[in-house]
């Protein structure tokens, strides 16, 4: 099971933080916030990682992770996003790094409270198109900012949609899915959005098109520090008090 950590955006939701540095390299509770998506994937089994960043700042990841060894990783690789072409596009440059393995991908501003082991675990044993992770959220205005999960009658996921008006539940699409290596083709098919952006709610969709989604729903705390300041700050505090990664 290969690991595909995704560090790439603006981070302009965190400016002036980010005016000159990227997003994923800030502090959260004094590490830098990348170094919790990592840490997450190790408790999880998941030591072979490559992390997709914006090319500008390849060199302060590589800088600051080395070979990822003192972070309990057997193998770390690094791509290089030259614009801000979406999530799908940057999980696209893992190609070569993924293979035919299937793999769990990860957007590194995501802080998670509880382990994500279950949730590979059952990947890992039956790797077949894909797997979301989900987190309850209350605010009906936060869920109007997310990708959220609609059900069908027997409990499964039968659409995600973006940013909705209405939102059709109360349980988001984190920045956690695993894939098998079919990913990839389906990339391929995708036509920009209105944004410019390859999304990845198309990619999950595909897979619910076609029959192959299960999900899980997360224990516990789940934050996008990246979201905007007062959520970076909420996650910060969190971390500092409560922890996170934890089995």
């Amino acid at each position: 099971m290969r690991g595909v950590l995704l560090a790439g955006g603006t981070g302009s939701r965190l400016a002036p933080l980010t005016d000159t540095t990227n997003k994923h390299l800030l502090p959260i509770a004094g590490r830098p916030m990348v170094e919790y998506a990592i840490e997450a994937l190790v408790r999880a089994g998941v030591t072979e990682v490559m992390v997709v960043t914006a090319a500008t700042y390849l060199d302060a990841f590589v800088e600051l992770l080395g070979d990822g060894s003192h972070l309990g990783l057997a193998a770390l690789d690094f791509g290089g996003q030259e614009r801000a072409g979406g999530i799908a596009e940057a999980l696209g440059l893992a190609k070569s790094f993924v293979g035919s393995e299937p793999m769990v991908v990860m957007l590194a501003d995501n802080i998670v409270e509880r382990s994500l082991r279950p949730t590979v675990a059952a990947f890992e044993a039956n790797p077949v198109g894909a797997r979301l992770v989900l987190s309850e959220v209350t605010e009906p205005e936060h869920l109007r900012h997310l990708g959220i999960a609609e059900f069908g009658d027997h409990g499964e996921v039968i659409r995600v949609h973006e940013k909705p008006q209405d939102p059709p539940s109360n349980y988001a699409v984190t920045g956690v899915y695993c894939y098998d290596a079919t990913v990839f083709d389906v990339i391929s098919t995708l036509v920009p959005s209105g944004r410019g952006e390859l999304e990845i709610t198309d990619v999950n969709n595909h897979y619910i098109a076609t029959g192959n989604l299960a999900h899980d729903v997360l224990a516990g705390f789940w934050g996008d520090a990246g979201e905007s300041m007062q959520a970076y700050e909420d996650v910060n505090d969190f971390v500092a008090t409560h922890g996170v990664n934890k089995d």
